[in-house]
């Protein structure tokens, strides 16, 4: 480094007017490997910022040498070990970042002379012990940043509250317990605190008042209690205040709304009581209000929406009655709204279902009636989801609901609606789920209902309805479940019906259909319970048909002239077959010998350091080595020229496609280093084959183990930390890989245990590229896995992160369980989900009734926690269910018993 005038000239290199480097910036250029020792060299260097990059090792270079640094950003590398002492010695430092990497031990107390720091976070590592009351003598401090992943021992050091000139306090997610210290009221200059996400108790210290600078309160997920303090009037400058899921009790102070600047409400799943303050909305600038699942009683405020910048507005499940306010009939910013179970009654305000920006309005389990409005004019095409079901609406459908051509999902069993179905339904091409049961409707089924080309589940049941069933149903190609129950059909079942190969579930029962039941396709499948109640229908599953005198002689003679037909060509088919047979050997022979010869045609790209090459690991794609099959593709186990093991996927190519990105990301995959996610070692490929190298898991997956006859070895600790590794390694494919990755197909058999039973998420991020190879068998990876697939898939075809929590969730309930998600419940249907549900009763306290009974010794309140976690992730709402951040939060507090509870 004696001669680096030229590094000047270099990207991210900034020099001063005598050539000496005073900053490098080579951040976010996704860099492995360690760091030079011999940067200690630049003695000039007042800024290293080094941050979002693959760096590893420990930070063992001769740091105090650089003595002008004043900004050290290693923030989202790969770094381990304990954090450096001798930055300490840096005494010009300012701003020190250490967060998002692998240190582990405890924050040494030296970090507490710091007296120029202004900035210090080494959140999201692997930090233990309590956090040192030295910290709160850096009185220069503005922000601190200490949570994510680190589990702290004790409470909140009141010492931090000496840190007057501190803007910003991150210490969420990190395992603190006790009550929040009154000594925090002093930070007049704090305009953010995070505290969310752990266990504190106790009352808020009306001393929080005193944040007269506050902006964002967060005290979510922790188990507080009390009431409100009055105390919070006096934050005036506040614009989110997060209290959900707690224990909080009494009435919501009028103070907290008469709020200036108040944006965003979250106190949702506590224990509020009273009214919602008559005030709230009135400052005109609330965007979101989430008060679901408390106590509420009484009226809806005609404020919320008095600024017209509310977007979303869920008050579910209370006590709530009245009318809703005729203002949301104007209130266009609205797009979420979900009011279902309370007592509220009236009419549906005009304009309400016609709002531009509405995305999903849910008012089901309520007392609503009245009629429809039918608007002429144009309306939303962002409304997905409209649930206006058990209510109390009546009168026709209007003919404008086939104008929301976004709508997904149409629920309106339970009411009086009455006349005709509108043909205008046709009109919903995106409509998934189509509820009208329980009505009053009558006449026929528009034949253009066939037109609902991405229809999945179909409900016309107890209404009206007569005439014959409209064949036309039968293009709809993705229909899963149709019932037409108790009604007045009549006629025969259309034949092309059976043709419907994703029809699962059908019920006709209760109808006046005639004819027989046709034996042909899913009609062979489906209950017998579907037909029942038809008089005048007659089949297999219910009084065989008649039949005429003279139809057996018929039958024998017509079947003695057609079996003469086939017999003379079953010799030449069968002689065709084997020519062909031969052919295809021959041919597979050459193809395979012409590739063995063009061996230099393979390319490997690999993703660190290797000591084999594409001929090792060509030579052991032998079915001795064979490891597992899937519908992505084959898994061998490898052995390398130094004898380690590694494992190789086989995925074909068809002919004549194009890899269609899969080589790009899977570049991107290659630099993803995690300690709880398979890493990928190397990439092969030419133009017949991809082959992706993996690190080797010596104990297969945990869908192997947990379901095979080894699977009383994992016991309850065992099965509680992979749990949590797993969920580490989801988390971080979520929230900290840009863009994010969603897995999925995430399953016990994608979750892969070392030598230590430690757990690998394997499998991620390659399905939506599979799915453009041309290869059917790829489907089940994007669609994911029977048994673990979100009840949204089913309307959408799409899948999100949150689909990817619910199937970590069915792997939680195989993990208390030791059941498979599907098969063995005693009911046809019934998935390890709705089992585990009507098991226990939705109660965490049940789950002592669904435990493996190979596991010995269970902490009862563990599994209580875990399983509580569970039922967060299975949750029918995707919205509802938590982040994987969340859920590894969550299930690390599973030690600690009563953290959460089951309203």
């Amino acid at each position: 480094m004696s001669n680096y005038m030229h590094l000047c000239t270099w990207n991210g290199i900034t020099c001063d007017d005598t050539k000496s480097v005073t900053s490098i910036d080579i951040s976010n250029l996704n860099i492995s490997g360690s760091l030079s020792p011999n940067i200690h060299e630049l003695t000039t260097l007042q800024v290293l910022n080094i941050s979002n990059n693959l760096f590893s090792g420990n930070l063992s270079w001769e740091i105090p040498r650089l003595k002008a640094l004043q900004v050290l950003d290693a923030y989202n590398n790969n770094f381990s070990g304990p954090l450096p002492l001798v930055v300490t010695q840096l005494l010009q430092l300012k701003h020190l970042d250490f967060g998002g990497n692998y240190f582990s031990g405890q924050i040494p107390l030296s970090y507490g002379t710091f007296n120029q720091l202004e900035f210090l976070s080494v959140a999201g590592n692997d930090l233990r012990s309590p956090i040192p009351r030295e910290l709160g003598n850096l009185t220069n401090l503005r922000w601190l940043q200490l949570g994510y992943f680190n589990q702290f021992d004790g409470g909140i050091p009141p010492e931090l509250g000496k840190l007057v000139n501190l803007v910003h306090l991150d210490l969420s997610s990190c395992n603190l317990d006790g009550p929040i210290p009154a000594e925090l009221g002093n930070l007049n200059m704090l305009d953010t605190l995070f505290l969310q996400k752990n266990q504190l108790t106790g009352m808020i210290p009306p001393e929080l008042g005193n944040l007269t600078s506050l902006k964002s309160l967060d005290l979510s997920i922790n188990e507080l209690t009390g009431a409100i303090p009055i105390e919070f009037s006096g934050l005036k400058k506040l614009t989110l205040l997060n209290l959900f899921i707690n224990n909080f009790r009494g009435e919501i102070p009028q103070c907290i709304a008469e709020l200036p600047e108040l944006e965003v409400l979250n106190l949702w799943r506590n224990n509020f009581t009273g009214f919602i303050p008559s005030k709230l909305g009135t400052n005109g600038k609330l965007v979101e209000i989430d008060l679901s699942s408390n106590r509420l009683t009484g009226l809806i405020p005609k404020s919320l929406c008095l600024g017209r910048n509310l977007r979303i507005l869920i008050l579910l499940n209370n006590f709530l009655f009245g009318p809703l306010p005729d203002d949301f009939g104007q209130c266009h910013s609205l797009s979420r709204v979900r009011m279902g179970q309370n007592y509220l009654s009236g009419s549906i305000p005009t304009g309400f279902l016609y709002l531009s920006e509405l995305s999903l309005l849910e008012l089901q389990n309520n007392y609503i009636s009245g009629q429809l409005s039918n608007k002429k004019s144009s309306v939303s095409a962002k409304l997905e989801g409209l649930n206006l079901s058990n209510n109390r609406l009546s009168g026709a459908l209007p003919t404008a609901i086939g104008k929301f051509s976004g709508l997904k999902n149409l629920l309106l069993s339970g009411n009086r609606f009455s006349g005709d179905i509108p043909s205008d339904i046709s009109r919903l091409k995106s409509i998934s789920k189509l509820d009208l049961s329980r009505n009053n409707f009558s006449g026929r089924i528009p034949p253009e209902i066939g037109n609902c080309l991405s229809l999945t589940y179909l409900d016309l049941s107890q209404n009206q309805l007569l005439g014959p069933i409209p064949a036309q149903i039968a293009q709809i190609h993705i229909l899963n479940y149709i019932n037409i129950s108790w009604n007045h059909f009549n006629d025969s079942l259309p034949e092309v019906i059976g043709s419907m190969k994703s029809l699962t579930s059908a019920d006709f029962s209760h109808n006046n259909l005639t004819g027989s039941i046709p034996e042909t396709g899913q009609y062979l499948f489906f209950n017998s319970t579907s037909f029942i109640g038809n008089p005048y229908l007659c089949g297999s599953y219910l009084t065989p048909c008649n039949i005429t005198s003279n139809a057996p002689s018929q039958l024998g003679d017509g079947s003695d002239k057609k079996a003469k037909v086939p017999t003379k060509y079953k010799f030449m088919f069968a002689f065709g077959l084997l020519v062909c047979s031969l052919i295809f050997v021959v041919l597979a022979i050459i193809k395979t010998r012409k590739g063995s010869k063009n061996s230099n045609s393979w390319k490997l790209t690999a993703f660190q350091k290797l000591e084999f090459g594409s001929e090792d690991i060509l030579q052991c794609l032998k079915d001795n080595n064979i490891i597992g099959r899937g519908g992505a593709g084959t898994v061998y186990r490898a052995t390398t020229p130094n004898g380690n093991h590694v494992a190789v996927k086989k995925l074909g190519i068809s002919k004549g496609t194009h890899d269609n990105g899969l080589s790009a990301e899977v570049k991107t995959l290659g630099k993803i280093r995690h300690r709880y996610i398979v890493r990928l070692l190397a990439f092969c490929s030419n133009k017949e084959m991809n082959l992706l190298v993996y690190e080797y898991m010596p104990n297969g997956s945990l869908g192997e183990v947990l379901h095979g006859k080894n699977g009383g070895l994992l016991q309850w600790d065992t099965r509680l930390k992979i749990a949590i590794e797993a969920a580490k390694g989801l988390s971080y494919l979520h929230h900290d890989c840009s863009p994010m990755i969603i897995h999925r197909d995430v399953k016990s058999n994608n979750i892969l245990l070392d030598s230590e039973l430690e757990a690998h998420v394997a499998d991620f991020g390659l399905a939506k590229y599979l799915q453009n190879n041309g290869t059917s068998e790829c489907m089940s990876a994007i669609a994911g896995s029977y048994g673990y697939i979100a009840p949204e898939y089913a309307y959408t075809l799409k899948i999100d992160e949150k689909s990817d929590v619910y199937s970590y969730g069915v792997v939680l309930l195989e993990l208390i369980t030791g059941r498979r998600p599907v098969g063995n419940f005693g009911e046809e249907g019934l998935d390890i989900v709705q089992w585990a549900k009507r098991e226990t009763n939705w109660s965490k306290e049940g789950v002592v009734k669904i435990l493996d009974e190979r596991l010995k010794n269970v902490a009862t309140a563990e599994a209580m926690q875990v399983f509580f976690v569970a039922m967060l992730c299975v949750e029918e709402y995707s919205v509802e269910r938590p982040t994987m951040r969340e859920v590894v939060q969550m299930l690390s507090q599973a030690k600690q018993p009563n953290t959460f509870q089951i309203q």
